[in-house]
Parts: structure tokens; C-alpha cells; sequence
């Protein structure tokens, strides 16, 4: 788009499409997986919910994208007793459905799809799973490279963590092995306590760069963008800081309540749920320095700096940094939903918050006194994800007497989810005789001019684990230096006196706008 068109259509007050230059860039040459080591993923808890809805089929759509290595082979194991036939039929009706080109491809994918029965506290059992581990890898030669997913409640992590390492499976380049990896989902603890006493768990078998923690909201597309978009372009690094930015909202919300994992819920809360591991990692994204390099411990080793410039929140004076909401009964598209407490397996007493909204500071020189607005919740109006950047005011009074009115403020937003966007808003001139502003908005959308393969959040990680590429994932010491901000507000808001009446309610299907409003 030329000058003079760009410039009509903005005096025109439409929405600005920024349109990408049609670089030559190979699609497949994006994936970057076709250096990845032969090797089996043995997805521990393969009958559950996480492998039937999001492992089998992000690794059949790898398959299908070819983002798989030639020699790779999954083995799912649980405690059900299966044979590998009616696994691969329980995987293949979790899938969409197979038609055409996809189901002649799926034919092909589920012979490499394995089953082989545990008791994941019985070392017997982990002994002929080396067995039979040993001898797939000779028969397919993936060379002794594995990845063990525990795709399993936290209350197992160190249990089958330990047990897999007493049968020698996770030693590296010993006895035939190659590399050895274990993969495990939030949450890392409950406290701050727990999580280290989960880590000395998995250490006495894995070192750290075995163990991947994984978060996939790291892994969403636009969540990586935020660092090419900041650090790759000349025109925002120089306004990224206190002197140009007033605040910043990290919101990320949902319409679901609680639907089946109200055991889990009801003993971690929105807090441990989102702020731990979620929300933290969108503020170190956002507020972090440059490295020198693009490498997964130099962005890890900046991302602890941020957390450790966290100021400590002033648990003292709660009311003014922190509000807590659960959902009542409320419509969510045009349908009833009930309130959080008359949901199944929920004390009908419930204390336990779905909504917060949060106020942090980074006592550092780029951020000193710029506030970070954090809100998650469950069961509200809209689904998204967004940061929003809110540049100060004009600090200028040529206008004043011309306009006699205040100039909205820029405002930037790298949208995540629905839409994988970035929005600018900005200052023009009101066409006519008269001198009036008026705010326009450029926008971007991320897979614009873009047609190869896009891949979803488990798709990347379960890549970054094969090759070993720990970017984006948790490091040990940012997970305990989180937790460190984060227990004296659990504890604090668990064993007040007042804590009934620090929770408000809200209608669900609303924004929680009659309390969410700090700022």
C-alpha cells in the first residue's frame, strides 16, 4: 500500500490492514524439526483426558505436516489393561474425523502407536517397561533417545518420576541409552515449599536439563511474537519503559466454569491455577531485557531478573492490590450456567476464588512505579488473552486552547486469543474546518500473507522436547522465585479472618466490572 493510499484511509477512519512484504520464505523451513533425534515418547497416563484430547492429535498432525523424525515410536502406558489394538481405536476415535488423504495417512501414523500396562508405584512393572522399551528401540533403531510425559495428576509426578529412575531409564549415554527427557505439566507445586520439594524429587534422577515444565501458553504463537515484536523493531524498544508507559493489563479470561476438574480447582483457586505459571510468564515476556542471544538459557536467565525485581506485594494492605471474585449462576451464550458452588463436586460453602485481578510493580529502572494489571477469571463475558500497553498522555498543551479537550493516550495491544493480532491506536485530525482528534487503529493479523502450517501449543512443545530446546519452558529457579511473590498472598488470603467477605460474586456470562477496578 502506497503513501497516499495508507494516508486516505486513515483520514477515512477505517481500520488500517498493514500488509507484509511477500518475502520467499520456505513454510517447512519455519517447523525447524528436521534435525530432531530418532527417539520414543512414552506418554505416562495415556488413557487420560490430556492424551486423548491434545498429545495424540498434535502428534498426528506433526505427523501430517512432516514435523515428526523419519525413526520416532510412542508408547502409552496406564494402569488399564490394554492391548496395542484397542489403544490405537481409543486414539483414533479422539481424533476428528478421518477421511480421504488423513485417514490413509493415520493407517500409516498408528503403527508406530504402542500400549504397555503400569502400576506406576510397583518398580516390577517399570522394569519390563525398560524391557520392552530396550527392545522397540533395537527393532526401530531410535538409538535410546526418550521422552517420558507424565501426562498425570501432580500427586504422581515424584512417584513415577523416581520409579522410571530406579530402573536406570533416565541416565544419559549410558548402557545403550541416548538422551533422556521428562516432561510434566503445572502445576509445580502448591507454595513455594512444595515446588521445591517437588524439584529435589525429580533431581535425584533427572538433572535440570532433562526436565521440561511445560507451559503452554508459552507455546502459542503470538506469545513468542511478543519478543520478535519488541526486540526485532527499532520503533518500540526505545518507548518500552516508565518514562513512556503509564500501565499494562495482562488479562486472560474464559467463559468455562470449572466443568470436571473440580477436585483440582476447589484446592487451587484461580491463583495457582493462572497467576503461577500463566499469567507470570506474560509479565516476564513483557517487561524482560534483551538478550545478547536468542538461547533458551539466555532468555530464562533474563526472565529470573524479572521475578526477582517483583517488589514484594503488601500483603498488609490487600484490599487495594488484589480483588477476588467467584462466579453465580449467569447466562453464557443464551444458556444457564450455575453458580461455581452448584457445580458437581464443589462445597456448596466454596471460598474459593475463579476471578482476580492483581496489581504488581518491577522495582527496576525500565519499570519503576509502572503498574501490572493481572486478571484472569472463569465463567466471563468473552474468551481472550491480550496485552495491553497504555502510553501516558501527551505531556504538550499545543492543543488546549484549540481543542479544549483531552487527548486519549496511545494504546497498543498484542492480542493472543481469539484473535492473534496487534492493534495500535493513535491521534489524527478530524477531516472538516474544524480542528478536532479523533482516534484511528492500525491492525495486524498474525498468520496474514502467510499459508504454510500453523501449529498449535502442544505441537511446539512436544518439537522443543525432541530437540531439547528448553526456551519455553520453566526453568526451576523462575518457578520458585514466582511461588516466593505469589505464597504470602495464598497465605494471607487463606487464613484471614475476613476471608468471606474479600470474595465477591459475580454474575457469570458478565466482565466482573462492578469490582474489577484497579488500577
Amino acid at each position: 500500500m502506497d503513501t497516499e493510499k495508507l494516508s486516505s484511509k486513515i483520514a477515512m477512519n477505517e481500520i488500517v490492514n498493514v500488509n507484509t512484504p511477500d518475502f520467499d520464505i520456505d513454510p517447512e523451513k519455519c517447523l525447524g524439526v528436521y534435525d530432531t533425534d530418532p527417539c520414543t515418547i512414552v506418554i505416562m497416563g495415556a488413557t487420560g483426558d490430556l492424551t486423548v484430547r491434545k498429545l495424540i492429535p498434535a502428534l498426528f498432525n506433526l505427523y501430517l505436516n512432516k514435523g515428526l523424525p523419519k525413526r520416532l515410536q510412542i508408547v502409552g502406558c496406564g494402569r488399564t489393561e490394554l492391548d496395542d489394538q484397542q489403544f490405537r481405536k481409543k486414539m483414533e476415535n479422539a481424533l476428528m474425523a478421518l477421511d480421504g488423504k488423513n485417514r490413509s495417512k493415520w493407517l500409516l501414523f498408528k503403527d508406530t502407536i504402542h500400549y504397555f500396562s503400569v502400576d506406576y508405584d510397583n518398580l516390577d512393572s517399570f522394569i519390563d517397561l525398560a524391557e520392552f522399551l530396550k527392545n522397540l528401540d533395537q527393532k526401530h533403531k531410535t538409538q535410546g533417545n526418550r521422552i517420558f510425559y507424565l501426562a498425570l495428576p501432580p500427586s504422581l509426578y515424584q512417584t513415577v518420576a523416581q520409579t522410571i529412575g530406579q530402573t536406570g531409564l533416565a541416565h544419559e549415554n549410558v548402557n545403550n541409552n541416548g538422551w533422556a527427557r521428562i516432561v510434566i505439566e503445572k502445576p509445580f507445586g502448591r507454595d513455594l515449599k512444595t515446588a521445591v520439594h517437588l524439584d529435589q524429587g525429580l533431581r535425584k534422577f533427572f538433572q535440570e536439563h532433562q526436565i521440561f515444565r511445560i507451559d503452554h501458553y508459552l507455546a502459542k504463537e503470538t506469545v513468542q511474537n511478543i519478543l520478535m515484536f519488541r526486540f526485532a523493531n527499532a520503533i518500540f524498544e526505545p518507548i518500552w519503559n516508565r518514562r513512556y508507559i503509564d500501565h499494562i493489563t495482562i488479562t486472560a479470561t474464559e467463559t468455562l466454569g470449572v466443568e470436571h476438574r473440580a477436585g483440582y480447582y476447589e484446592q487451587a483457586g484461580v491463583i495457582r491455577d493462572m497467576f503461577q505459571n500463566h499469567m507470570m510468564q506474560l509479565l516476564a515476556l513483557t517487561a524482560m531485557e534483551p538478550t545478547s542471544r536468542f538461547e533458551a538459557n539466555q532468555v530464562r536467565d533474563e526472565k529470573i531478573k524479572i521475578f526477582r525485581s517483583l517488589r514484594p506485594f503488601p500483603v498488609e494492605n490487600l484490599h487495594d492490590y488484589l480483588i477476588l471474585g467467584q462466579y453465580g449462576a449467569g447466562t453464557i451464550d443464551g444458556n444457564p450456567v450455575p453458580a461455581y458452588r452448584d457445580e458437581p463436586n464443589v462445597n456448596a460453602k466454596s471460598l474459593t476464588p475463579t476471578f482476580a485481578t492483581m496489581k504488581a510493580f518491577i522495582d527496576n529502572w525500565r519499570w519503576q512505579n509502572v503498574p501490572f494489571v493481572l486478571t484472569s477469571g472463569k465463567r466471563l463475558a468473552q474468551k481472550r488473552t491480550e496485552i495491553a500497553i497504555q502510553f501516558k498522555e501527551v505531556p504538550h498543551s499545543i492543543f488546549r486552547q484549540t481543542l479544549g479537550e483531552a487527548i486519549v493516550a496511545n494504546r497498543l495491544i498484542l492480542g493472543i486469543y481469539p484473535e492473534e493480532k496487534v492493534t495500535l491506536t493513535f491521534q489524527t485530525k478530524q477531516p472538516g474546518a474544524k480542528v478536532c482528534l479523533r482516534p484511528v487503529t492500525m491492525n495486524f493479523y498474525y498468520n496474514q500473507n502467510y499459508s504454510g502450517p500453523i501449529l498449535d501449543a502442544y505441537e511446539k512443545v512436544l518439537i522443543d522436547c525432541m530437540l531439547g530446546d528448553q526456551t519455553l519452558f520453566w526453568r526451576q529457579d523462575s518457578v520458585e522465585r514466582s511461588w516466593a511473590f505469589l505464597t504470602p498472598v495464598l497465605e494471607e488470603c487463606e487464613d484471614c479472618h475476613n476471608r468471606e467477605e474479600m470474595l465477591h460474586i459475580y454474575d457469570a456470562g458478565s466482565w466482573g466490572s462492578n469490582f474489577s477496578n484497579i488500577k
